[in-house]
């Protein structure tokens, strides 16, 4: 059995990252704000000049996260989706889902307020385009073709239906506990992992 090592890598880099910021003694807010994935940023206003360069932070936000109980949710989820996902599009098929991933996040998240000076912060989006690779590739479909639409292309709809439908509700749920979730860049992952699963598959198999 292959193992996960582009998962494997992927957990290791981001729990030393986040404990060294979250148990270190440092400024999380600062590091937050330097480091996070901030709309504004995209649209040309500065910061000062320790912060990461904008167009790096949709991968630089991934390794920082608001405590220990934020942290194990992403690695677990990326932890179980990623080492079946990594068997069949390989370590590299992996790599491409986490950072198209991030950046598909970070761009959602852009998208509906581009002036947000709020920093976004935490593995789950690049995370969830793994997630969603992972539950096309291994979710059972009972879709069935309606009309001249393939029961696949059902599938793929009903799989995102559903995780906007979740992440939605998640987020107003925690909304009314005045916590923040980053549910359009949940949601902008997991629409790239489910573009990218089969491409990355047939990659890696006619590569083979």
């Amino acid at each position: 059995m292959r193992r996960s090592t582009a998962t494997a890598a992927l957990i290791l880099l981001t729990v030393a990252v986040s404990l060294v910021v979250t148990l270190g003694g440092g400024d999380g807010y600062a590091a937050s704000m330097r480091a996070g994935f901030i709309p504004a940023r995209l649209s040309g206003i500065e910061t000062d000049y320790l912060a990461v360069p904008a167009l790096l932070t949709p991968l630089s936000c991934t390794l920082l996260h608001a405590g220990l109980l934020h942290l194990a949710m992403n690695m677990l989820m990326l932890g179980f989706t990623g080492r079946e996902t990594e068997r069949a599009v390989g370590p590299w098929g992996v790599l491409v889902l986490y950072v198209v991933g991030a950046y598909a996040a970070a761009f959602a998240q852009w998208l509906p307020d581009p002036q947000s000076v709020t920093p976004m912060i935490g593995a789950s989006g690049a995370a969830s385009a793994v997630v969603g690779a992972y539950s096309l590739l291994f979710g059972r479909s009972r879709a069935q073709a309606i009309g001249p639409i393939p029961a696949q292309v059902v599938h793929v709809a009903w799989l995102a239906v559903a995780w906007t439908v979740v992440n939605l509700m998640i987020a107003y749920a925690f909304l009314g506990a005045g916590v923040a979730v980053a549910a359009a860049a949940h949601i902008g992952g997991f629409f790239a992992g489910l573009a990218l699963a089969r491409p990355l598959l047939m990659w890696r198999w006619r590569r083979a």
